[in-house]
This record gives structure tokens, C-alpha cells and sequence, in this order.
């Protein structure tokens, strides 16, 4: 049976299986476009990579190793993916998006299934 930090942890997982799957579809529609101001987007990496910085230094008590190192490197590919695309040039922004999706999806799927498996 699920405790609360399981279930919380399931549903947040879940979360980002969906966010993935939403930047998926808009990479797979070609609807993924540079934003008007770049510099936010940048920003948006930055904010992801001090996410994952911050999840591999300061790590949760009750999860095991596999479920942290899945967590920090998806949040720091993520992060450098979606800092690299005013960077690139406009027609691989939905590939890059689509990959951001894709990374969160497989960790949505990953960390799901690993809590699950802990409960």
C-alpha cells in the first residue's frame, strides 16, 4: 500500500509524464516557436539546471540512488536542451522541444514505476 510520500511522489511523477507528453504533441504539431523574448527561456534552463543541482546536492532521506541520479539528469538535460534553443537555429526548436519532452516522459514513466516498486 502507498504511504503519503509515495503517493505524492507517484502523483508528481505523473505530473511530468504529462508536461512531457503536452511538449511532445506541440513538438510533433510544429506549434513550438521562439518566444518573443528569448532571454526567458534561457532563464527557464537556468531555473531547471539549479533544480537539478540542487536535487543531487541535497538529496531526499528515503529514496534510493537510482531515483535521485533519475531525477538530477533529467532535470539538468532538460535544463540545457531548453537554455540551447534561442541558441540554435528556429527550425530545430521543436526537435529540441520535442526532446525536452521526451526526457521528461521516460522520467515520468521511470520514476513512477521505482515508486511504485518501493511501496
Amino acid at each position: 500500500m502507498l504511504n503519503n510520500a509515495n503517493l505524492f511522489r507517484l502523483v508528481s511523477e505523473f505530473i511530468l509524464l504529462l508536461l512531457g507528453g503536452l511538449l511532445v504533441l506541440l513538438a510533433a504539431m510544429g506549434r513550438a516557436g521562439l518566444p518573443a523574448r528569448p532571454a526567458m527561456l534561457v532563464g527557464l534552463g537556468v531555473i531547471f539546471l539549479y533544480w537539478g543541482v540542487r536535487a543531487w546536492m541535497r538529496p531526499e532521506p528515503k529514496t534510493s540512488r537510482m531515483q535521485r541520479m533519475i531525477r538530477v539528469g533529467s532535470l539538468v538535460l532538460v535544463g540545457i536542451v531548453v537554455a540551447a534553443i534561442p541558441y540554435l537555429p528556429v527550425r530545430d526548436t521543436n526537435l529540441l522541444v520535442g526532446i525536452a519532452g521526451g526526457v521528461l516522459v521516460l522520467r515520468g514513466l521511470i520514476g513512477g514505476a521505482l515508486s511504485v516498486r518501493r511501496a
